[in-house]
């Protein structure tokens, strides 16, 4: 798969492998809940003519390797081989609705049991987060979309859905939340995402146990966790060095006067695991 090859992919279709379906449609354009965050009307739009999606939440758009790139964190060239393995055929020509229509798109939950699979622990490995971590807090997830079977490393929210990571797709079931680990401490860590939780207490070692947990799993969940800042004496900030990052980092910040931006610990970096790839 090129470069060129894969820029004439499918968004839809594309989008429909990932498990997002289109909210509304018409002839020109569908319209999606964002694949990049929780949301409750839709502002990711696909344009038919263009093959081309924007998401108007960020107003950042592209062809199909954009939106991988982007879903899975990683670069062009990893882009290019899940393209390869898992859309291999579909391109962009008359885009047909009729069996996107046929598909609900719920992800239903086949079994849940430890990390096990060679596949998820080559992927850990890959991403520099030891078995034993990833084992502490997530679990290996079995799950049927479509009446195909698929697993991923699953990390377990507050009303019982799961966010779902593998090699090739970054998805969720619902319903959507933000994950809590109450282990009684006082202290207390927020992080944006699953790879974060994984990725920290390798960058801060010991200390990183000491504290309570809180996964946004996304910015979009950051209002709904204020109320749980006051049970805490210090609050310790670990979210992603972007605009929707500093954004709800400035927002906790003025939400409890012991919040602490804790990210000069990845500073130059985009969250904890790049940092984390990157350390020798």
């Amino acid at each position: 798969m090129n470069c060129e090859k894969a820029r004439s992919l499918c968004v839809v279709q594309t989008l429909a492998k990932l498990g997002h379906f289109p909210n509304r449609k018409t002839e020109k354009e569908a319209w999606f809940l964002s694949p990049f965050r929780s949301e409750t009307q839709a502002s990711f739009k696909v344009s038919l003519k263009k093959n081309y999606w924007i998401d108007f939440g960020t107003f950042e758009g592209g062809n199909a390797i954009d939106l991988v790139v982007k879903l899975n964190h990683c670069s062009v060239k990893e882009a290019l081989t899940i393209l390869s393995n898992d859309m291999r055929g579909a391109y962009a020509q008359q885009h047909s609705f009729l069996e996107l229509e046929k598909e609900t798109g719920k992800l239903v939950i086949l079994k849940v049991q430890d990390i096990q699979h060679q596949a998820l622990i080559n992927y850990l490995k890959a991403r520099k987060t030891p078995l034993q971590i990833a084992k502490r807090y997530c679990k290996e997830v079995w799950y049927r979309n479509n009446e195909k079977a698929f697993f991923a490393i699953g990390l377990n929210n507050q009303l019982n859905g799961w966010e779902l990571r593998n090699k090739y797709y970054k998805t969720s079931t619902a319903p959507k939340s933000y994950s809590y680990i109450n282990n009684g401490n006082e202290n207390l860590i927020i992080v944006e995402g699953m790879f974060d939780l994984l990725s920290l207490p390798i960058l801060l070692n010991k200390d990183f146990h000491e504290h309570d947990l809180i996964v946004l799993n996304s910015v979009a969940f950051v209002k709904r966790i204020a109320f749980l800042l006051k049970d805490y004496t210090a609050i310790k900030l670990y979210l992603d060095n972007d605009t929707s990052g500093n954004k709800a980092t400035e927002y906790l910040l003025n939400v409890s006067s012991i919040t602490v931006d804790c990210r000069d610990i990845y500073k130059g970096h985009k969250d904890a695991n790049e940092r984390l790839m990157l350390w020798d």
